[in-house]
């Protein structure tokens, strides 16, 4: 695919200023995918001007009139579920399978939000003075811009512009460098549903240049990010200074509880799921498991079974479960906690090395990989690695493994797998994490909050919760 005009602004398909290229790669295969056209902070401004103009009549739609447009995308993509599926698949290396169901996760959002978009509902509040009453009413905040990541390239974009354009907001969305083409796919998508010009703008340009834009630009009222915690602080701190609203959904560093009560086949599945999914590149993914000591080895046998079964592979080939890291940077991070992990006395008990050999020659392939001996000195322990590596630790008692594992700065997601219902809802209760997975290693869902604690981030996606961050809350008080 090349495409010299890959950028969505009022409307119309758009170059680059500069005249600059950006090829994209298969991870799997090193051969180019695509060529678009590379902007800067000069289209990152002519999609705030087009979005702000347009926001004007957008947000005086009524709620059914925004929401037909929502019900046509959310069509449209899933009709197109196995050709977006191929366009993920050919330029961030996910299994066909696993693209599939991201597609019908971003179809799902446009026609959740299209039905949200009618339950934007106010107050009447009682007055404590006779002659006067109260009115709440919620008023969409303005400008988005929006900027997704690369490892669910289809499905970050939904979950922000779908609610966003259903409170009545316009946007500016800037995906992630290595996976434009899926997302202009999806702009042509949205133009086929005949959004009006300047309500949904797409930017595919330098991260810096494009950041500084929104950070900078006072059309923009509101920042949405999915992306690490060193740039989310950034972004944060650029917003303070025109008090913009953000939604940061940060990094993770999810711990993996397997308790010696629990279905140990049914954790095997439900780690496997949680941490070699998407090659472990999700910021819910396992960064740290946590065995019970009565059942360690139990464990780590059935889970090494499991991995030794699974194919690595071009996520295109319909037998491959673990696809290739994303890039040179991504694959030697991973090889850096790995080796970091082994000097300081860890053990690899799996795996734990690069692919090079026939159909891995050209990609970024690793071993799904399981290391023992771990202790918290180690990168592996208190950093994410993003990678389909897994670090085991034994604990005792359940008090003991609840410290380790709030026991970090991170807290997008954590998992339990237990059969005593009473610790089911202690631990629940006692996991500093925005999601807990009790015997569910995909607890994600279109209509649930979506979101961490501490460092992981700020506001919630998913469900009605998602709509208050693109909501002002009015209060209109009346004379009589």
């Amino acid at each position: 695919m090349t495409d010299q005009k890959s950028m969505f602004i009022n409307g119309e398909w758009i170059a680059a200023e500069s005249g600059e290229t950006l090829e994209i790669t298969n991870p799997a295969t090193g051969e180019s995918v695509g060529v678009v056209s590379y902007g800067d902070g000069r289209e990152a401004a002519k999609a705030i001007d087009a979005a702000h103009e347009a926001f004007k009549s957008w947000s005086k739609l009524t709620a059914r009139e925004r929401s037909r447009y929502l019900y046509n995308l959310y069509e449209l993509v899933r009709n197109s579920r196995d050709e977006l599926a191929g366009i993920i698949s050919a330029e961030m290396g996910k299994p066909l399978r696993e693209a599939k169901g991201e597609v019908l996760g971003a179809a799902d959002n446009f026609m959740w939000y299209a039905e949200e978009a009618k339950r934007v509902y106010g107050d009447t509040v009682p007055t404590s003075v006779p002659n006067k009453r109260i009115l709440v009413i919620h008023q969409p905040v303005g400008v988005v811009a929006a900027i997704t990541p690369w490892n669910f390239p289809v499905n970050m974009v939904a979950r922000k512009i779908a609610p966003a354009l259903a409170a009545g907001c316009t946007v500016v969305l800037k995906p992630a460098e290595c996976t434009p083409l899926s997302s202009i796919r999806l702009f042509e998508l949205i133009e086929q549903a005949g959004f009006p010009k300047g309500v949904v703008n797409l930017v595919v340009g330098k991260p810096e240049l494009v950041g500084q834009e929104f950070i900078n630009n006072p059309k923009v009222r509101k920042i949405a990010f999915t992306g690490s915690t060193r740039v989310g602080k950034l972004l944060m701190e650029g917003a303070a200074r025109q008090v913009k609203r953000v939604s940061l959904e940060l990094g993770g560093h999810a711990p993996f509880i397997v308790f010696e009560d629990a279905n140990l086949d049914a954790a095997v599945e439900g780690l496997f799921e949680s941490k070699y999914r998407n090659a472990g590149q999700m910021c819910i993914c396992t960064n740290r498991l946590y065995v019970q000591e009565s059942v360690l080895d139990s464990f780590s046998e059935k889970l090494i079974e499991r991995l030794k079964k699974t194919k690595v592979g071009d996520g295109r080939n319909k037998d491959t479960e673990i696809g290739p890291l994303i890039n040179e940077q991504a694959l030697r991070k991973v090889l850096d906690h790995i080796e970091d992990a082994k000097a300081k006395g860890a053990s690899v008990l799996y795996g734990g090395n690069r692919l090079t050999d026939g159909e891995y020659s050209k990609g970024f392939f690793i071993q799904p990989t399981v290391i023992s001996g771990v202790t918290k000195d180690m990168k592996i322990s208190c950093e994410e690695t993003f990678g389909p590596v897994v670090p085991v630790i034994p604990f005792k008692e359940e008090a003991d493994v609840v410290e380790m594992a709030n026991d970090t700065t991170y807290g997008l997601a954590s998992y339990v797998y237990t059969e005593n219902n009473s610790r089911c809802f202690r631990m629940a209760e006692a996991l500093e994490y925005g999601i807990v997975g009790i015997n569910d290693g995909s607890p994600t869902q279109t209509q649930a909050p979506f979101g961490g604690f501490k460092e992981s981030g700020i506001g919630r996606e998913g469900g009605y919760y998602a709509m208050e961050g693109f909501l002002e809350t009015k209060f209109v008080s009346f004379g009589l």
